[in-house]
């Protein structure tokens, strides 16, 4: 048991590295999304997204308009942060808590893929209620 556990702990450890690097390069890759919401900035936000997800909105402007309406704490947040970065078999995901203008809190799920030139992008995002904090 306790052999198990050593290799166990030396596991994590080696792969600490590879994990950390990804989760530095997407997070950058959320946070300059966020930025561009910020900014009004369509093109760039655009640009971060996977070609599925800008092939089913065809266009920057249609983009945001659905970040607009349907994702309004991700599109204006007053505050988010950051929490592990979870790399499954085929799916690399980013959770961010998210704090809307109007103080509401959602988790935001974000699914990840990296291109053939080696850049993250957003592949998809998926919205849920933050759990209520106690204090």
């Amino acid at each position: 048991m306790c052999i198990r556990l050593h290799a166990l702990v030396l596991a994590l450890c080696l792969a600490w590295p590879a994990l950390a690097a990804p989760a530095d390069e997407i997070r950058a890759v959320i946070e300059d999304q966020i930025a561009a919401f910020r900014a009004g900035d369509g093109d760039r936000a655009f640009a971060h997204a996977s070609p599925a997800i800008q092939a089913k909105f065809g266009s920057p402007a249609n983009f945001m308009e659905m970040v607009r309406t349907g994702y309004p704490q991700v599109y204006r947040p007053r505050d988010m942060q950051f929490q592990a970065v979870e790399a499954f078999e085929h799916v690399t995901v980013q959770e961010v808590f998210f704090f809307g203008q109007d103080g509401s809190a959602v988790v935001a799920r974000y699914f990840m893929e990296m291109n053939e030139a080696g850049a993250w992008k957003i592949a998809g995002v998926e919205l849920r209620q933050a759990p209520e904090l106690g204090v």
